[in-house]
């Protein structure tokens, strides 16, 4: 076997929450280019069908699965469904998560409701899907936490998600020592990504050099993409990564 051949992901299967669109959407499409059979689940059946179609259009399978992932149960469903679809289940991607409402916070203004959402979203599903994922696969599994990079320090009017992000971070360490040696358990980081929650919080219109210089700050000179993260998560997901676990991969154009 050649150097190339340790990132493949030929015959493995994959699950991407909140796949969708944005973020998830690119993970999904990259794990697929690299060999991988793909299940996508977001709240919204047409999207995760669109998705899937793009999968299908790659020559792997792809298959679309509704499932609101702060629902008791729903992902016991979705890891029954890629057995049942894909015959198997072999990577956990929790991308998953954000601003349930859009509207970033400052801690000591959040309603106890508005933290119980993001936490449910950011966190719970995360720590439920690898319990899940981890029930469901074989040795040699990967699972995937999708943080942020507001989790490595004070996140003025952001406090809420940062904190849930923070303890993502914390769990995916806990886990791949609980999971070790039979599954790796890591976390990327993304840094900025144009998303919705993305435009909505900071206000971003287009690649504008005074943006990434002055507000941004990104040493690499552009904004990331989906592609940024998916390229991670495969290499992460991959036999290239095979002595890697308990990571928090930080992906952010060098900030």
């Amino acid at each position: 076997m050649g150097i190339l051949d340790d990132f493949s992901l030929a015959g493995r299967k994959a699950v991407v929450t909140g796949g969708g669109k944005g973020i998830g959407r690119g993970i999904a499409l990259c794990l697929a280019e690299a060999g991988a059979d793909v299940l996508v689940t977001s709240r919204t059946q047409a999207d995760v069908d669109s998705v899937a179609a793009e999968i299908a259009a790659l020559g792997v399978t792809g298959v679309g699965f509704a499932a609101d992932v702060t629902a008791e149960d729903a992902l016991d469903g979705v890891a029954a469904a890629a057995h049942d679809q894909l015959g198997g289940l072999d990577i956990w991607v929790n991308n998953a998560g954000g601003l349930p409402d859009g509207t970033p916070r400052y801690l000591t203004r959040t309603e106890r409701s508005h933290w119980q959402a993001q936490v449910d979203l950011n966190l719970t599903a995360v720590w439920e899907g690898a319990v899940v994922a981890a029930r469901h696969m074989g040795d040699g599994g990967s699972i995937i936490n999708i943080s942020s990079e507001t989790a490595r320090g004070a996140a003025n009017k952001n406090g809420p998600y940062a904190a849930s992000k923070a303890a993502v971070n914390s769990l995916t360490q806990t886990l791949s020592v609980e999971l070790a040696p039979a599954i790796r358990v890591n976390a990327v980081s993304p840094g900025p990504i144009p998303t919705e929650n993305f435009i909505e919080s900071v206000g971003y219109e287009g690649d504008r050099k005074e943006m990434i210089d002055k507000q941004l700050r990104i040493p690499l000179r552009r904004i990331g993409d989906e592609r940024d993260i998916g390229s991670a998560c495969v290499f992460l997901a991959s036999p290239a990564a095979s002595w890697i676990t308990g990571q928090v991969l930080l992906v952010n154009g060098g900030r």
